[in-house]
């Protein structure tokens, strides 16, 4: 699709971070995001940010722990990112309205994408009103674990939507 415009360096271009908390526990798990990882670098800067785990949480309330994630979130997002909450809450996409959603972005010049998941309680206020957009990947419920490998995959397939390369079918 791009090539034809001559805008294929515009991939080149924008970044893509995926900021998480916690460490991916599960092997097959780990397997897969870095499968997803390999072949999205193919196509575009990605990138994901580890945010360790809130020690001693027995003794935070939900607030204080989604707070304490949300500096630790905003201390890694730059002032000209845009912001996507990966949140239950968010707009629900086809793979190929998220590639339309990423094409967007791409043509509107977006230097660094940053998505987020939140920890298990979701984001703080602050987050919430640093974001510019909420995306859900599904009306179900996953594990902030299994988010991570769903995103790797539909970033990926969303690539290759727009690179009009036969990985997707209709």
């Amino acid at each position: 699709m791009y090539e034809l415009f001559g805008l294929k360096h515009i991939f080149i271009r924008m970044k893509i971070i995926l900021v998480v908390i916690g460490k991916t526990d599960e092997a097959y798990l780990n397997t897969g995001i870095v499968k997803y990882y390999n072949r999205i670098k193919h196509y575009i800067s990605f990138k994901m940010t580890v945010i360790p785990d809130i020690k001693n949480t027995k003794n935070l309330s939900e607030d204080q722990q989604k707070n304490k994630e949300g500096e630790l979130i905003l201390a890694q997002i730059q002032p000209n990112d845009e912001l996507v909450l990966l949140d239950e809450g968010g707009k629900v996409f086809s793979s190929r309205g998220f590639a339309g959603f990423m094409e967007q972005k791409l043509l509107h010049g977006t230097k660094r994408l940053v998505f987020v998941v939140g920890g298990p309680y979701g984001f703080s206020k602050d987050v919430y009103q640093r974001a510019r957009v909420k995306i859900s990947l599904s009306k179900m419920t996953f594990s902030h674990q299994m988010v991570r490998l769903i995103f790797a995959e539909q970033l990926y397939r969303a690539m290759t939507i727009l690179k009009n390369q036969p990985y997707h079918h209709d």
